[in-house]
Formats: C-alpha cells, sequence, structure tokens
C-alpha cells in the first residue's frame, strides 16, 4: 500500500495542494490534484494539477514556463491536505507575481494593497490575445 492510499480526497476525487517556496517558506499558491496528478508530480519532479473551472490536467508552467520543482511533499493528520515545497521558476501566480497571495487585507481586513511587486504582467507571460 502506497501513502497515497491513505490520502482523503474529496468527493469529487480531488485533494487541496498548498505550494510554499522551500527556501522562504513564502506560500505560494493553492491549487487541487486527483490521484493522476499527484502521480505525475512524484513522477517528474514539477508539479500538476487539476483544473476544476477548465476539467483538465495541466502542469505548472505548461504555458508560462515558470515551473515549480518539487524538493519535499508532505501531507497533514488528517490525510487530507498536501504541502509541496518547491523551487519556483518565474512567477507562481498568473497574474504575474510571485505568489497568488499578493494582496493583503490588514489585520483588520480594513483595507487591501499589494504587498509585493509584479514580476511580469500576463501579457508578457501568455501574450496578448
Amino acid at each position: 500500500m502506497s501513502w497515497i492510499d491513505s490520502l482523503k480526497f474529496n468527493s469529487d476525487g480531488l485533494i487541496p495542494a498548498i505550494v510554499q517556496e522551500q527556501g522562504s517558506g513564502r506560500v505560494l499558491m493553492m491549487a487541487w490534484m486527483n490521484r493522476a496528478s499527484l502521480e505525475s508530480t512524484l513522477a517528474t519532479g514539477k508539479t500538476h494539477f487539476w483544473s476544476r473551472s477548465r476539467k483538465k490536467f495541466w502542469m505548472k508552467g505548461e504555458s508560462s514556463g515558470h515551473t515549480q520543482e518539487v524538493k519535499d511533499v508532505s501531507f497533514d493528520c488528517d490525510g487530507d491536505t498536501l504541502l509541496f515545497q518547491v523551487e519556483q521558476k518565474g512567477a507562481a501566480c498568473h497574474e504575474g507575481y510571485k505568489s497568488c497571495f499578493f494582496r493583503s487585507a490588514g489585520a483588520l481586513g480594513k483595507v487591501v494593497s499589494v504587498i509585493e511587486p509584479q514580476l511580469q504582467t500576463p501579457d508578457e507571460i501568455y501574450g496578448k490575445k
């Protein structure tokens, strides 16, 4: 029995995956994985996910070139959330920021501000459409 068999995928066959930059500990993104995307991630060392909106398997960086090299994978005590430590190449966010969590609402949630620089615009990453 593989450790994957002990994970608790939801009723859609998905499990949340938190992606964290190994060196800094910064949370870069959260995405969903199914068993196939988890197995592809482990086989290739590059993160793969399941897009709920597009109903499609995808590799991080397949369009942008901004890949994530997996350094470690762990899972929580309930077995229902994954945590990936990665080396991020380029922006993790499709909006061109290092992290998808580039906005802060502050401790009281009253003021939203951008807390990091945009590395590239979406047009620069994906080309004008």
